[in-house]
């Protein structure tokens, strides 16, 4: 077998990682971590990653925790096309700042209000945090503005990151074309992928799961 992937299906971060995993050939042993029983906060699990998150990877004993850094040694180390994150410095600098994106203001915003609803019991969700996911649309719309996806006009792991995000948030804020053009065409891309079912069944998990915990 492959490296260990500690994981739940519903996370937007493991659906990135095995969109990568796909994409390079690589076969990764499972692990499945049930966050809503508490398996990420027993203490054999604390000890490899106090972060106490999903996904975390473990390879032959290296521990490395965090989706966007999970990819990058993916791609680095197992991955015979390195396009996906690029050798080029300028291309594998824009690369990583959309990596960064994600994890401060795109992933993070969405993630806030997932964490209010499934684990800290809130029953509304404050329009400010709605309103900070509409602004990070509006920031990926102008990202897209002269490029095919989000680091260039080939597929990188900063789409993957990208594109579970933003499909797990618009059970939120929903992306009408018309507002989004450049979004719902990238989006339609990234579906004829042929790794893209491993975030799609994933997805639909995290979409019926929310939509039982968004207020009416």
């Amino acid at each position: 077998m492959g490296p260990k992937l500690y994981m739940i299906n519903g996370s937007p971060g493991v659906r990135s990682v095995l969109m990568c995993a796909k994409a390079i050939g690589l076969d990764l042993e499972f692990i499945n971590v049930d966050l809503f029983s508490g398996d990420h906060l027993k203490p054999e699990y604390l000890k490899i990653n106090p972060q106490h998150t999903v996904p975390l990877l473990d390879d032959d004993g290296f521990i490395l925790a965090d989706s966007h850094a999970i990819m990058s040694y993916l791609v680095s180390q197992y991955g015979k096309d390195k396009s996906l994150y690029p050798t080029d410095l300028k291309q594998r600098a824009t690369v990583d700042h959309r990596l960064h994106f994600d994890s401060s203001i795109l992933f993070a915003r969405g993630a806030a209000i997932t964490k209010i609803l499934l684990f800290e019991g809130g029953k509304e969700i404050p329009q400010k945090l709605l309103d900070n996911i509409s602004e990070a649309y509006q920031m990926v719309e102008k990202l897209l503005e002269n490029t095919k996806y989000v680091a260039g006009n080939q597929v990188t792991i900063a789409d993957f990151c990208f594109v579970t995000s933003i499909t797990s948030w618009s059970v939120f804020v929903p992306l009408p074309e018309a507002q989004y053009p450049k979004i719902s065409a990238w989006v339609k891309r990234m579906q004829q992928l042929p790794y893209y079912s491993e975030n799609q069944t994933g997805l639909d998990m995290y979409l019926q799961l929310m939509k039982t915990k968004i207020p009416k």
